[in-house]
């Protein structure tokens, strides 16, 4: 008897180590590009390409010294990452308070239409962005908000709940959410707002805060909407400012470029890591069905 349960045991130890060694090795061969992106950035061009090693044999900080240098008149690394975040902040702020009050009016109350302005505000999701810069081009063009000090033409839209995907998101977690508990903030005296504000928002936290994560990570990486509504290139974004870099006369350093990018995308990774645990609960809560 003893011999069997040592083999148990001892079985589920190793199906243990197996699982834990599976998702290690996984792992590095995730985050490897990242750490090799690191390494690189003190490394020469010959070195770069001479082989996949992420240590530097000869250390050189050429190319955090040349990423701090203008690169496109009045603006640097810095500033440019300043430009991203004004972009940035906003959206995301703009995204949670539409999309929730979008989904929270979806998941909760009946009008006339709803299910047809349902089934069109899901159909948006399946048309590509490209099928839509011309006609937001043109609109936005209209409006004046073309290269906006601003950002007009960006951060805008964003108070109207365009990310479908975000609404749908809440709307799912909201159905997990028992209507008995808007039900006693009535009965306690609470409108739709304060049910919301004090009932609903706190449950929605995980979930809000994937929202905000993703379209954080998103914002800061988009590359095209930049490109289509800033001209000015002292207001360009890092994304832009990054690319911007890498012309003929300032040549394909690669540590420089890749020290840029690096510098570029810390916040996110600050962010991301920070948020993480409530990221993860977010996801998991939202597809789950109640």
């Amino acid at each position: 008897m003893g011999g069997r349960k040592m083999t148990r045991e001892t079985r589920r130890a190793i199906n243990t180590f197996m699982r834990y060694l599976v998702l290690i090795v996984v792992g590095l061969v995730m985050i490897y590009p990242l750490i090799w992106m690191v390494g690189a950035t003190f490394k020469t061009n010959n070195e770069i390409f001479s082989g996949i090693g992420f240590i530097p044999k000869n250390p050189t900080f050429s190319g955090y010294k040349n990423a701090l240098k203008n690169y496109g008149g009045d603006i640097d690394i810095f500033k440019a990452m300043i430009n991203t975040y004004s972009i940035v902040l906003p959206k995301v702020l703009f995204t949670i308070i539409s999309a929730t009050v979008t989904a929270y009016g979806f998941a909760r109350f009946q009008f006339r239409g709803k299910n047809l302005l349902f089934a069109v505000l899901m159909s948006t999701l399946f048309l590509p962005q490209v099928v839509l810069n011309v006609p937001q081009f043109i609109l936005f063009n209209k409006f004046g908000w073309i290269d906006s000090p601003l950002y007009m033409a960006l951060i805008v839209p964003t108070l109207f709940a365009t990310d479908t995907y975000f609404v749908f998101m809440l709307i799912q977690f909201l159905r997990n959410i028992p209507g008995e508990l808007e039900e006693a903030a009535c009965i306690d005296g609470c409108g739709s707002i304060k049910t919301l504000w004090y009932v609903i928002v706190p449950m929605l936290k995980p979930s809000i805060v994937s929202c905000a994560l993703f379209q954080f990570m998103w914002s800061s990486n988009d590359f095209m909407g930049p490109l289509l509504y800033v001209n000015t290139p002292a207001k360009y974004p890092a994304s832009i400012f990054v690319k911007m870099s890498m012309d003929a006369d300032a040549g394909f350093e690669w540590n420089r470029v890749l020290a840029m990018s690096l510098i570029s995308i810390i916040p996110s990774l600050i962010v991301f890591l920070a948020a993480q645990d409530q990221f993860i609960d977010g996801i998991a809560a939202g597809g789950v069905k109640g």
